[in-house]
Parts: structure tokens; sequence; C-alpha cells
């Protein structure tokens, strides 16, 4: 087992206004999970929960058994900059930075920059863009953009991504090939992947869905 969140609930402001409700669910290692529902169902709010952004107003969250929401600050920080990356709907890339600059931005955390900077490279090449390493984020399209965030999150090689509608500012052949890399990626590396998606094509992708209604885990519509 991977991921295990018990009796999850998260409520926003006062009053509380109850936005998850009492989710049980488990993913395991090396699967790709889409987090799917309509807008306002909860499906963001659980990413950021399940990937150690959030806290849960109730409930648990345990990564290889071990409850997230136990860790102190410190310990937090290493286990996000060692295991986990993270792709949003923005590619929040540095604007006065390259491309290749901006991926090596988690090693430089670390003052691993030197040491990364050959599978810096070798990521952008992989994605198709190692001849736009030296362009600032302003001098690419809004795929090259992406492409370059993903391989920021891969950098320090995760065992988990999470994606938050990664393809939701692409067209279509760009949200392909996003599609493609995270397939890639799941199959040849074994990175657990969970995805929050609105396009039922790109989580008809993922290994299965986590259908949200409401906040609770229902069959799909």
């Amino acid at each position: 087992m991977s991921i295990r969140a018990k009796d999850l609930s998260k409520q926003f402001g006062e009053p509380p206004v109850g936005v998850l409700h009492s989710l049980d669910f488990e993913i395991a290692t090396g699967e790709f999970v889409a987090l799917t529902g309509k807008s306002g169902s909860g499906k963001s709010t659980l990413l950021y929960i399940i990937s150690t952004l959030d806290e849960p107003t109730a409930g648990s969250v345990a990564i290889d058994g071990r409850p997230v929401h136990a860790m102190n600050s410190k310990e937090l920080h290493a286990f996000r900059n060692l295991h986990v990356g993270f792709v949003f709907q923005f590619h929040y890339l540095l604007p006065e930075l390259t491309a290749l600059e901006n991926v090596l931005l988690p090693a430089r955390k670390t003052e691993q920059h030197e040491h990364k900077h050959a599978a810096a490279i070798a990521l952008l090449d992989e994605f198709d863009i190692a001849d736009k390493a030296d362009r600032l984020p302003g001098q690419l399209s809004g795929g090259e953009q992406q492409r370059v965030s993903i391989a920021r999150a891969l950098l320090m090689e995760p065992r988990f991504l999470f994606a938050d509608e990664p393809t939701g500012n692409l067209d279509s052949k760009n949200g392909e090939v996003v599609m493609n890399i995270f397939q890639r990626i799941n199959r040849e590396r074994g990175v657990t992947i969970v995805m929050v998606t609105h396009d039922p094509d790109f989580a008809a992708v993922a290994h299965r869905q986590i259908f949200l209604k409401d906040g609770r885990i229902a069959a799909p519509d």
C-alpha cells in the first residue's frame, strides 16, 4: 500500500463548511489514479491533502504506513523534496531563469544542482525540448513550458507525482503529449501518479478513477 486515507474530512470558513466528508481509500504503489468529478466536488482539495500541501480537518493520511501529518515541518520539507513531484495547471516557472535553470531548481535546495545537471539535460531531451534549454519561459509555447515544469517535478526522481489539471491550459495536442509522458514515467519508472482532471479522455488514461460528488466518493454519473 502506498497512500492510505482514513476518515478524511476537510472544512473551510467560519461557520465551517464541509468540502470533504469521511473519505476512505487506498492508492497502491505504482498506480496511476485520476481524481474526477464536477467543479467544486473537492478534487483539488483532496489532492493537496494527500500530497502533504494541506492538512485535513479530521482523519489521516499515511504514506507507506507513516502518518504524514505527524511529521514536523523539517521532515515534511525533506519528504517533499526527495520523494514528491508536483505539476499544476499553471507551470509556475520563474520568468528570469532559463528552461534548464528552472528544471534544476529542486536540486539547488540541497546543493545538488551540479550533480543533477546531466539529469536535467536528459529530461529536457526526453521531452523533446533540449534545444530550448537556454530559452526563458516567455520564449516557449504553453506546451513547452508545461513539459519544463514536468521535467522539474521529475528531477529528484520522486516516487510520487501529484498533478492538478496538468492539461487545463493546453490544447488537445499538447495535452496528449503530457498524458503520454505521464503514462511513460508511470510504466517505466514506477512513479505513483495522482492526477486531478475534468477531461474524461485523459481520466481514462489512468488505471482507475476516484470520482467525487459533493466531497464524497461516488459512482460516476
